[in-house]
């Protein structure tokens, strides 16, 4: 076999190892090379001093070179068509690719002499390194996701009265200092991550606190019964709900750095516990994941009660309940920006706004209504007057909605 490489993946991502030309061939040949990254051997540097038998690999790794994928559904056929299996290591799948000089075709084979998938301690090491570039890719995604929207989270933090919440800006300085120190040495010096391990509790207390604002937006959206108040209240959740979620979004950014420093303090002091240790912080991501997830689904199940009640009462709200289905499908679209570089997928539809005219031929809305009528008229309005108002503001209404004009 005259070019063999090795393929891994951890299941976020898939990194392709060998001589450096034959692994650009490989994804050029497969599409994927300007999706790739450097998969940065280097910070294997402590794992490869640890042992004889190790150090006898490291050889094997100083000869070749890395890329790495996120998986998407681009990259992730390579499973499939390279038959990737299991391995000893929980949660990594490898497999060999050979290219024989005759054939043009990329070939599975078995393990070839020198594989780094036959050391455990390596391929440990390597699924180790793969998992900080996975977070890596993250904060990237999140970094683009917060320049993009209007309200800054940097300006959010400054601008609350929380002290602790304030004190999120300055732990961001200090992690993206000790993630520079990273890239430019390939390792954490103690102080820097003395300093950097004094804020991290900085970082989960401001995730409780936004958490606990989007628990307290849903009671409030729950316990409003009137459609006037409804409507004020959807509009103003427009712009908390994104501050919120800006908020939470920079909280993942910088745990996905605190995830890629601890990695790396673990590779670099005890790298037989890597493995371990990369497998509990994945956990702990997936379960960030699924918190914030719960409570946007509570506060959205929420905001959906709150249309349908204005839904049910459009012949007397025509332009509240137009303003309540247009705030709420803007808050989706918060959630989904939010969503997409967390790479979690939304199936939700936008809401639509019930017609006047459609209202008025519905027996359930014409009854709502008359109900309305009659509780203002027993208050002390008047059945007339109310009754008259009532008709002369649906009447203006489906005039309105004839001539095609918007409220």
């Amino acid at each position: 076999m005259d070019i063999q490489i090795q393929l891994i993946s951890d299941g976020d991502g898939l990194a392709v190892i060998g001589d450096p030309t034959d692994v650009e061939r490989f994804l050029a040949s497969e599409g994927l090379l300007s999706l790739s990254k450097d998969l940065v051997l280097r910070r294997l540097g402590p794992l490869l001093r640890a042992g004889a038998g190790v150090a006898q690999a490291g050889s094997e790794v100083a000869a070749n070179s890395g890329r790495w994928l996120k998986l998407t559904e681009e990259s992730a056929h390579l499973h499939k068509k390279y038959g990737l299996m299991e391995s000893k290591t929980p949660g990594i799948s490898y497999a060999m690719v050979g290219k024989p000089g005759s054939i043009k075709s990329w070939l599975q084979i078995a393990e070839g002499p020198g594989s780094l998938l036959t050391n455990p301690a390596i391929l440990a090491g390597a699924a180790g390194i793969m998992a900080q570039l996975a977070r890596q890719h993250e904060m990237n995604e999140i970094k683009s996701y917060l320049a993009t929207i209007d309200k800054k989270v940097d300006d959010v933090l400054r601008a609350q009265k929380n002290a602790e919440l304030g004190k999120v800006f300055g732990a961001g300085l200090d992690i993206e200092s000790a993630m520079t120190v990273l890239d430019r040495e390939g390792q954490v010096d103690d102080d820097t991550w003395s300093t950097v391990q004094a804020r991290t509790h900085t970082i989960t207390d401001a995730l409780g606190w936004a958490l606990g604002r989007l628990d307290a937006l849903a009671e409030r959206v729950e316990s409003t019964t009137k459609i006037g108040d409804l409507a004020k209240m959807a509009k103003e959740a427009k712009s908390e709900v994104q501050e919120l979620l800006a908020v939470v979004a920079r909280c993942f950014e910088l745990q996905d750095a605190l995830d890629v420093l601890r990695l790396q303090r673990v590779l670099g002091d005890y790298p037989d516990k890597l493995d371990g240790r990369r497998l509990v912080l994945k956990d702990d991501r997936q379960k960030r994941r699924e918190l914030i997830s719960q409570k946007i689904e509570l506060l959205m199940a929420r905001m959906d009660s709150a249309a349908s009640a204005a839904n049910s009462n459009v012949l007397l709200h025509l332009p509240a309940h137009r303003v309540v289905v247009g705030s709420i499908n803007h808050v989706g679209i918060v959630i989904d920006e939010f969503h997409r570089p967390l790479g979690i997928k939304s199936g939700r539809h936008s809401l639509e706004a019930t017609r006047w005219w459609d209202a008025a031929r519905d027996a359930k809305q014409l009854k709502n209504a008359a109900a309305e009528a009659g509780r203002k008229a027993a208050i002390g309005a008047g059945a007339a007057i109310v009754g008259a108002a009532g008709i002369w503001a649906s009447r203006a209404a489906l005039a309105r909605e004839e001539c095609g004009e918007e409220e």
